[in-house]
């Protein structure tokens, strides 16, 4: 009896901490392919990024058009989706370009400063590592 009693509190556990949660991921990523609308920018499990064009219908395998570049279209799996990729606020946008002016990036110049110990190599002969020049010899077997 009591070994009846240890095999279904096992499978009791094994229910809660592995098969419920894979069930709850799969109804998230499901009620995410039904929200999936035309201009929502998405990320594919390969690691795309694209802007839905258009959906095609279930009777056609339910594909996805999705804009990856300007004019370049490729049509994905549905179920390779990974997720919908919010918009940034436009608040964070505008904090982190302290660099740009008037919508033009401030030039860096060329004769910035160098880090302390790196010296600039001008002559192509000179080489910075110079044993890497050498021809070694093949070792020596025994």
């Amino acid at each position: 009896m009591q070994g009846l009693l240890i095999i279904v509190a096992l499978f009791g556990l094994m229910y809660v901490l592995m098969i419920r949660p894979q069930r709850a991921k799969a109804q998230a990523q499901q009620r995410l392919l039904g929200t999936v609308e035309p201009g929502d920018e998405i990320l594919t499990v390969g690691g795309l990024y694209g802007i839905v064009q258009e959906l095609e219908p279930d009777e056609e395998g339910g594909d996805l058009i999705v804009e990856i570049a300007d004019g370049i279209h490729v049509r994905i799996a549905r179920r390779a989706l990974a997720t919908v990729v919010k918009p940034d606020d436009d608040d964070a946008d505008e904090d982190s370009d302290d660099d740009v002016v008037d919508g033009e990036a401030e030039l860096v110049d060329d004769q910035a400063e160098i880090p302390g110990g790196v010296e600039e190599v001008n002559d192509e002969v000179e080489t910075v590592n110079p044993g890497a020049a050498e021809d070694a010899a093949p070792p020596e077997r025994s």
